[in-house]
């Protein structure tokens, strides 16, 4: 009798063994370390809700089209070994996410050639001809041979013009760099490489003394919108992006992807 229980207490105990292992396999168990869910990662700084949103996985532009145009450029952007590549004097233009967005995370990876320079741009509205007249800049250069590294200003991972990167942690040329842009409210956040390296409160007392002092001063809607497009810069040179991703709050609102954006006539002189 005292064996038959045994045997029996050892079938209970392999039929739960069996259905732990299954339940892992379906992903009933814990996410593996390193392995970030989509809408639950968590940072040091500003946070912001929703899930992931996959901008460029490598394979399709989708996602993006030429500023104040239906589609994509023809000429300057192309898809080169899984990233997207800005040939240098190949024009084209800056290129803008068909969807808007308010609070936002920005996840990308960059690298560039020999003093180049290149940006992304957010809260970005088309009725003006250029992106930088409405929305603020997150500064990608080669720092060591573009003139604009040797002012903290206008350095990688800056906010362009206005608040200075704290420390250079760029990878040397041809090496990637791993960016974040966080924007909550009113607050902006830049993160390169794992490292929070500037910081701003639009609006406030400081970012309007800046923006006073700054080439912005005449530009009466810079850093005014709640939303917009994000923007990936056309500067002429050469620059790579890759694993581009965003998490925001409310739902991105697509444009129809061969509708040309309403953008109003300039008013008669």
């Amino acid at each position: 009798m005292r064996n038959r229980m045994s045997d029996r207490g050892v079938v209970a105990l392999l039929g739960v063994t069996l259905a732990v292992s299954a339940g892992l396999a379906l992903g009933q168990g814990t996410t593996p370390a390193g392995v970030k869910e989509a809408g639950t990662v968590k940072e040091a700084g500003a946070e912001t809700t929703g899930e992931w949103t996959v901008l460029f996985d490598g394979t399709s532009l989708d996602n993006f089209r030429g500023y104040r145009k239906g589609s994509m450029p023809e000429a300057g952007w192309e898809l080169v070994e899984g990233t997207l590549h800005h040939k240098a004097g190949g024009g084209g233009g800056d290129i803008v996410t068909r969807g808007r967005y308010g609070d936002f995370e920005l996840e990308f990876e960059w690298k560039v050639a020999e003093g180049a320079n290149s940006g992304v741009f957010y809260r970005v509205s088309e009725e003006e001809t250029a992106p930088y007249l409405t929305g603020s800049e997150y500064q990608v250069l080669d720092n060591a041979k573009h003139a604009d590294g040797n002012n903290p200003k206008t350095s990688a991972g800056a906010i362009y013009a206005l608040y200075a990167a704290e420390k250079d942690v760029t990878k040397p040329v041809g090496e990637w760099n791993v960016a974040k842009i966080v924007v909550k409210g009113n607050t902006i956040e830049h993160w390169l490489n794992g490292e929070k390296v500037a910081t701003a409160e639009i609006g406030s007392t400081d970012w309007n003394s800046r923006v006073a002092e700054s080439k912005f001063k005449d530009w009466k809607k810079y850093g005014t919108k709640a939303e917009g497009h994000l923007v990936f810069q056309d500067h002429g040179d050469d620059v790579w992006y890759r694993s581009i991703r965003v998490k925001s709050a409310k739902a991105v609102e697509q444009a129809p992807k061969e509708q040309k954006p309403v953008v109003p006539a300039p008013a008669s002189s």
